[in-house]
């Protein structure tokens, strides 16, 4: 039986909020920084091969952020249930939601990734993709496809992880598969020693390697080692039971997280009109952007669990807490990244291309984009912790305004008035105006939730 006591020494429900947060935060933000800092040396390598390969894997992001979002949904799912149940002190429960979220992953990542390769050339061709660019498409895709079905598990895998309080896990995996995915780019991309010369396929084969031995590892940890699932299969009726709760977090939370490369690959068609050129400046900006939101990804991943356990303990002056103290803190952090690319935006523009037309692209992207990053940071935490509190439809909702009602359209509009300046302005203002509405949702999901408890008592 899964111990609690044994395999998370923390308690969530009554740690103080900051020194949890603190302690959840540091090995996410560690574990994030190797693996981001690994995904811009995978972009640097495959730019060695030519504007072209670099144009190709910069269309290849919204299509592959899709599979993961679905992952990071499903998890958003597992993690919510199995941490609200240990709050409550429902251990079997816990185990036994943790146990069907793997079945479920696996299956439902094998009809993504069905549909989108029988769907390859329809989809990058409404992206704006050129005939030539589907040649290192192609390449990459059909390598990257059925191994994705590996990162599917182990996001949902880390999210048991960090239901249960552990960060650090995670972190060293995400790390160690990074540096796995750098360490093999040079070898098949450039076909090093006895190693094959594979081009961009040499990345996507990289990263596929890198992804397995993750898995396996994973795997073992929750079977044997810490036993949070189980090795048989589960019953029908549990199956059934603790499948339909965590699905009606999941799927709301895979769809809200959907829309985040829907919006991109609607945007990256959009830069498309600009040529090239500034698509391969957007798809480096694309890549930027996960490192500068480093502390915002990091708390969003550490923060859910910390607002699980106190909601499924009734603790919801906790929640508000943790939840007010996170916002206040992203501010005042991306404030402070904003400056420190703004002052660097040359030298990282020229890191990554030689072509001045590309530099001049990245840096208007670095100089306009990041301003909106602290808002951007108010709407991820938000959503997060609304799916905490079992109130995934808002979270749904607030994403598809966002990028449907504010994002997408007033970076269009901006794009048609006012060029590639409008393009990335109108893309931090509709930032803006989702972060108030944001904010003011869950302060109100809060309040009900509170006013219905004192009722019920």
């Amino acid at each position: 039986m899964f111990d609690k006591k044994k395999s998370s020494p923390h308690n969530l429900i009554e740690e103080p909020i900051q020194q949890s947060l603190i302690r959840m935060t540091m090995p996410m933000i560690i574990g994030m920084i190797m693996l981001f800092t690994f995904s811009l040396v995978d972009t640097w390598f495959i730019s060695f091969l030519g504007t072209e390969s670099l144009t190709a894997i910069s269309f290849t992001f919204p299509v592959t952020f899709t599979v993961m979002s679905m992952a990071i949904g499903l998890g958003i799912g597992a993690s919510a249930v199995v941490a609200s149940y240990l709050g409550a002190s429902q251990s079997d429960k816990a185990k036994e939601s943790a146990t069907v979220i793997n079945y479920i992953s696996f299956s439902m990542a094998c009809l993504i990734v069905l549909l989108c390769w029988s769907l390859m050339d329809p989809i990058f061709a409404i992206m704006g993709a050129s005939e030539d660019l589907m040649v290192p498409i192609r390449d990459y895709m059909t390598v990257w496809f059925p191994g994705s079905v590996l990162i599917v598990c182990i996001m949902t895998g880390n999210s048991i992880l960090r239901a249960i309080g552990d960060t650090k896990t995670p972190s060293i995996l995400m790390a160690a598969a990074g540096f796995i995915n750098a360490a093999l780019d040079p070898l098949l991309i450039f076909g090093i020693g006895p190693f094959p010369e594979l081009g961009i396929q040499g990345a996507a084969w990289s990263t596929i390697i890198a992804w397995f031995i993750g898995f396996c590892y994973l795997m073992h940890l929750l079977v044997f080692r810490i036993k949070m699932v189980s090795k048989t299969l589960p019953s029908i009726r549990v199956f059934i039971s603790s499948g339909r709760k965590m699905l009606q977090i999941g799927i709301p939370a895979a769809g809200a997280n959907m829309m985040t490369p829907l919006a991109a690959g609607i945007m990256t068609a959009i830069a498309a009109s600009f040529g090239d050129t500034t698509v391969a400046a957007f798809g480096v900006g694309a890549r930027l952007e996960p490192i500068a939101c480093l502390l915002v990804l990091a708390m969003s991943s550490s923060l859910p669990p910390l607002i699980s356990q106190n909601f499924g303990a009734q603790r919801l002056d906790r929640v508000e807490e943790a939840y007010r103290l996170s916002i206040r803190f992203i501010l005042g952090w991306q404030l402070l990244v904003y400056v420190i690319l703004f002052l660097t935006s040359g030298g990282i523009a020229s890191i990554f291309s030689d072509d001045p037309n590309v530099i001049q692209a990245i840096q208007l992207f670095i100089w306009l984009m990041p301003i909106g990053y602290g808002l951007q940071g108010i709407i991820i935490l938000t959503n997060s912790s609304l799916n905490a509190i079992h109130k995934p439809i808002s979270a749904l909702y607030l994403s598809i305004a966002r990028f449907f009602i504010f994002y997408v359209p007033l970076a269009y509009l901006g794009s048609v008035y006012f060029g590639l300046y409008g393009f990335f302005a109108g893309a931090v203002c509709g930032n803006f105006l989702m972060a108030v509405i944001s904010y003011r949702t869950f302060n109100e999901a809060i309040s009900v939730e509170m006013k219905l408890r004192e009722s019920a008592a």
